[in-house]
């Protein structure tokens, strides 16, 4: 593990990286992203089921200055239970978030003794509440801090055990990227994932795929490329910009279930297999979302799924008027009947 030390060098021209590196076409590694509030575990099973992922995130897991009973690791990430397994066998690794090296070396060490795929760190998020209490995006402002974290959490885990990291670009800019992205390798990651946008960014069109090129060339880690891939021609142009040979897939994947296999070049399910998705979905949450709550989960989906089927927008006017549990559970086994007959 070595010191963390200041990049001092102007990054490479994109130019010049663009010309250092073969032309990558095809993903080595497909990973779904952690998405608060959405990719919960039911969905992750869900989603990890149609195929081609080689990896899963949970949401993270919020530390701040105590240590966690076991209970609560395995409340948020059930596949702790299960070999830190998807039901499909997809792995997932263990997200956590917070800003105390200690606590959350602590926190990671009660983790590793329940046997997780890996430990993940966020330095991403860009959800104001949590940038408010120092967590998430917000530390790309200090470097030095994220060499703490990521050095801390990689003493307390057995070797065996990955610890990687997600990052953006920067905060409010990119003034700090390969600095902060230089602190996580020298740190001991195993593994960086780039979202390419700036917290201040967000969300919005474009993702600078291009910076992770230059992150890529700063690191002797491996990278993963992240932000705003929703079709395989957005993925190959992810591919080609970043220089990267692996991507973690979120929003795309959500709305488009079949995405990874298509950049396999498998078969992909068609309406049918996904509309058993959806209902299969809202058997996995019965248990443990209360009814008023679970037609708001199906709808955010279904919301999302109309922008790669457009036979998903019959199921979503269809649902949208209703609140009614029952009535929601009737019309999806309606669906079930339809998709089986």
């Amino acid at each position: 593990m070595q010191p963390y030390v200041p990049s001092t060098a102007k990054a490479q021209s994109h130019q010049q990286l663009l010309a250092c590196r073969e032309r990558v076409t095809t993903p080595r590694l497909i990973l779904l992203a952690p998405m608060e509030g959405v990719l919960d575990h039911s969905l992750r099973e869900v989603i990890s089921s149609f195929g081609g992922i080689d990896r899963c995130v949970s949401e993270f897991i919020r530390i701040t200055d105590q240590l966690l009973p076991r209970r609560v690791f395995t409340r948020l990430m059930p596949e702790l239970l299960t070999g830190s397994r998807t039901a499909f066998g997809t792995p997932v690794r263990a997200q956590l978030l917070g800003s105390d090296p200690s606590c959350l070396a602590d926190n990671a060490a009660r983790l590793a003794s329940l046997r997780p795929e890996g430990i993940d760190l966020n330095f991403g998020c860009p959800a104001k509440t949590v940038n408010r209490h120092r967590g998430g995006a917000v530390l790309l402002d200090e470097p030095e801090l994220v060499h703490r974290i990521v050095a801390a959490v990689r003493r307390a885990v057995p070797a065996h055990i990955p610890v990687s990291a997600k990052m953006r670009l920067g905060h409010l800019d990119e003034s700090r990227m390969l600095d902060c992205a230089q602190a996580i390798d020298s740190a001991g990651a195993a593994e960086l994932v780039v979202h390419a946008r700036t917290k201040l960014q967000g969300y919005k069109p474009p993702a600078y795929w291009d910076c992770i090129a230059q992150i890529r060339q700063s690191v002797s880690l491996p990278v993963v490329a992240n932000g705003e891939v929703w079709t395989v021609a957005d993925a190959q142009r992810c591919l080609q910009e970043s220089r990267c040979d692996a991507l973690m897939l979120g929003r795309g994947l959500v709305s488009d279930p079949g995405l990874a296999l298509a950049l396999r070049g498998a078969p992909l399910p068609d309406w049918h297999q996904v509309r058993q998705g959806v209902a299969r979905y809202a058997q996995l949450i019965k248990p443990r979302v209360e009814p008023r709550h679970r037609g708001g989960r199906l709808k955010q989906w279904l919301n999302m799924l109309r922008r790669s089927y457009p036979q998903a927008q019959h199921l979503y006017e269809r649902m949208r008027a209703l609140n009614d549990p029952q009535a929601i559970d009737n019309l999806l086994a309606q669906e079930t009947l339809l998709a089986a007959a």
